[in-house]
Order: structure tokens, then C-alpha cells, then sequence
């Protein structure tokens, strides 16, 4: 068996609950340790032993909050669209569990972007909130996240509200694309993207590592939030099953 079609009967095996379930139990207790690490070293690298930035002091630190989380609003974004499609094409139920589980952690890491940008902007630009592109666009991406954590909240029929949760990700996607251009298309006071593909970057390595590596860290402990939730929604849709009772509850 080639390489290829195991990493293709991997990804079918996880469209089980039992496998899947049992899967997340196994690896649970690292990730959240490994993230849980990760986090702390690069914050602390990042917040502390970083050097001051001649321009804007001290007060540039929160970018290894606001670009992780940013970051992160984003990708996790193009992931609820990406189980959303599959979703609504094979009516895959892990990946409307996984639409479900996914949303309120982008939320909060959108909320997270928002808030830790107006504490940056405050010295920066001498105000706490201004209606530049890339803040409202981003913005936007909020109430976004918040509607479809709202729809499942509204609509008791799970499948049901995984297909409107599905097809809203579908469509709110397509904010990704401004939010990143946002800053090229129109006259903005935002910085420009801090990762780019086509230039190097502009800080120092030793303000920049620390970034990539708060990068790093936020991206496992979302992997962390995503499992912990994942397991609790398994539980709930499939605790009636006799596979649950048999594995879980030991009927």
C-alpha cells in the first residue's frame, strides 16, 4: 500500500465516531500539554527577553498576541468552510461536528485579534478603535462567527444546523480574501500583513522568531481547544449509540 492511500484511508477512518473519538482520547493529553508549552515559552520569549523596538518602545509587544490570534481567526475560518463544503456535499456528520466545535474558538480568537489590536492602536495611533479596512473587515469576520455560533445555538435538529452553519462558512469565506488585502486595495493605517510569501521580513530575527514561534504555539493550542471540544460534541450526538455505551459508558 502506497504511502498515498493510507494517508487516504487515515482521512476515511476519521469520518467514524468511534475511531474518531477514540483517536482524540489517545493524543488529547499531549496536545494540550504541548500546546500549554508552546505558548508559554514564545510568550515569554516574545513579552520578555525580546528586544524594545526603537520606534514604538515597549508598547509593539502585543503583536505576539494580536498577529497570532489574527492569524488564527483566519485559518480557522478557511477550516469551517473546508468541513462546511464537505458537509453539504457528502453529508459527512464528523464534519459538521467539527463545523460546530471550531466556531466558538474562532470566535474567540477573532475577539481576541479585536481586542489586543484596540491596546495596540491606542499608542499607536492615539485611539483605541478607527474604521480602517482591515478592522472592519475583520469586524465583520466577527458577527460572522457569531451568527453561526448562533444558529446552532437556535436550530435543535443538529443536521439541520450543521448544513445552515455550513453554507454560511461557504459564504463568509469569502471575507478572508479582503481582510488579506485589505491593507493593498485601499488607504489604510494598518500595517502592512507581517507574513508574506514574496518578501522577507522587515523585523530582526530576534523580534521575528519569537513571532513565529507564538505562530506556532497558538496554532497547537487551538488544536488542543478543537480536540477538547470534539470530544464533548461526540458525546453528546453519539451518546445514545451502542458503541458509546459500550466503549464509554461500559454497558
Amino acid at each position: 500500500m502506497t504511502s498515498f492511500n493510507k494517508v487516504k484511508d487515515w482521512f476515511i477512518s476519521m469520518g467514524s465516531p468511534p475511531f474518531l473519538y477514540k483517536w482524540i482520547m489517545k493524543y488529547l493529553p499531549f496536545m494540550i500539554l504541548l500546546s500549554l508549552l508552546l505558548v508559554f515559552i514564545s510568550l515569554s520569549w516574545g513579552l520578555f527577553f525580546a528586544p524594545t523596538d526603537y520606534k514604538q518602545g515597549d508598547a509593539y509587544r502585543i503583536i505576539y498576541i494580536h498577529v497570532p490570534s489574527a492569524i488564527l481567526s483566519q485559518s480557522i475560518f478557511i477550516l469551517m468552510a473546508i468541513t462546511g463544503g464537505i458537509c453539504l456535499i457528502w453529508r459527512a456528520k464528523v464534519a459538521g461536528m467539527l463545523l460546530r466545535s471550531a466556531a466558538p474558538i474562532g470566535a474567540s480568537f477573532t475577539l481576541m485579534a479585536l481586542i489586543s489590536g484596540a491596546i495596540w492602536g491606542k499608542p499607536t495611533w492615539g485611539t483605541w478603535w478607527v474604521w480602517d479596512a482591515r478592522l472592519t473587515s475583520t469586524l465583520i469576520l466577527f458577527f460572522i462567527y457569531a451568527a453561526i455560533v448562533g444558529i446552532y445555538s437556535s436550530i435543535e435538529d443538529k443536521t439541520k444546523g450543521d448544513r445552515a452553519a455550513a453554507l454560511l462558512s461557504l459564504v463568509g469565506v469569502s471575507m478572508i480574501p479582503i481582510i488579506k488585502k485589505s491593507v493593498d486595495w485601499w488607504q489604510t493605517l494598518h500595517q502592512p500583513s507581517t507574513f508574506t510569501l514574496t518578501q522577507s521580513p522587515s523585523m530582526p530575527p530576534e523580534m521575528y522568531l519569537p513571532l513565529l514561534a507564538n505562530v506556532l504555539g497558538f496554532y497547537f493550542l487551538f488544536i488542543a481547544l478543537l480536540f477538547l471540544r470534539l470530544r464533548t460534541e461526540l458525546a453528546l450526538r453519539e451518546q445514545r449509540k451502542n458503541w458509546f455505551k459500550q466503549k464509554i459508558l461500559g454497558d
